[in-house]
């Protein structure tokens, strides 16, 4: 369940008569292990594959950072790349902000959605919205910025600058230094509005965050998360 691979497909790399796992699978592999980078990087050599690129574009995360995660199972939380990818939530991360293994491609930025599909933002007032707004758009510039012009923050802001009226008014104000607020806004469905303080642990080496979402005891934040988390991600309708 870890490595994300069916019971039979295990079973015959145990008794090694399957075939030589794909490199998407010795990832999977390495995740579901908890490897660290040396480690996976050896698993895949052992099974005739280059390892990944490490840096700031490797989606593997470290295992120290997934045992703190392993840790928060009541509370959600995720962890995320540079650029709003989420690569692993806890089950009431999952619930509160919807499954992120459900997401292809570009969609996996939360970013990417915000400018792309109005959904997103349409739960938000004019004034939220244009200050998210600000926000992705400000912090995707310095990203671009800081990594070049071959980065993957690159190529997004490109597709965003094709696909978005609204993020092309936005990118042209040239606006950087725009900060997150200090509680964020969620609207759920089923439970309303929820307001959480985000707590942000970094991964330096990889530019990973694992963000972790408390609320206030006692506040009505407080007592929707709590039935967040009783119903988890099933629909009440």
């Amino acid at each position: 369940m870890l490595c994300h691979m069916s019971t039979d497909y295990y079973a015959r790399l145990e008794r090694a008569t399957g075939p030589t796992p794909s490199e998407q699978m010795v990832g999977a592999i390495a995740q579901g292990l908890h490897l660290s980078l040396e480690e996976r990087d050896h698993v895949f050599r052992l099974t005739g594959h280059n390892p990944p690129a490490r840096g700031t574009s490797s989606e593997h995360i470290s295992p120290g950072l997934l045992r703190i995660l392993d840790r928060l199972q009541d509370t959600p939380a995720e962890i995320v790349t540079e650029l709003g990818e989420t690569l692993r939530q806890t089950p009431l991360g999952a619930a509160l902000l919807g499954d992120a293994s459900a997401r292809h491609g570009a969609d996996r930025s939360l970013g990417y959605r915000w400018f792309t599909d109005p959904a997103v933002r349409m739960p938000y007032s004019r004034d939220e919205q244009a200050t998210l707004s600000r926000l992705y758009a400000s912090g995707l510039r310095e990203l671009t910025t800081l990594r070049g012009p071959g980065s993957r923050a690159a190529q997004l802001t490109n597709l965003l600058l094709e696909q978005s009226d609204h993020f092309r008014d936005v990118w042209s104000t040239h606006e950087v230094g725009v900060r997150p607020p200090d509680l964020k806004r969620f609207h759920h469905p089923e439970v309303g509005p929820v307001e959480l303080a985000c707590q942000t642990l970094l991964d330096p080496e990889q530019s990973h965050r694992l963000l972790v979402y408390t609320a206030a005891p006692g506040s009505d934040s407080y007592d929707r998360l709590q039935l967040l988390a009783v119903i988890g991600a099933q629909p009440l309708a």
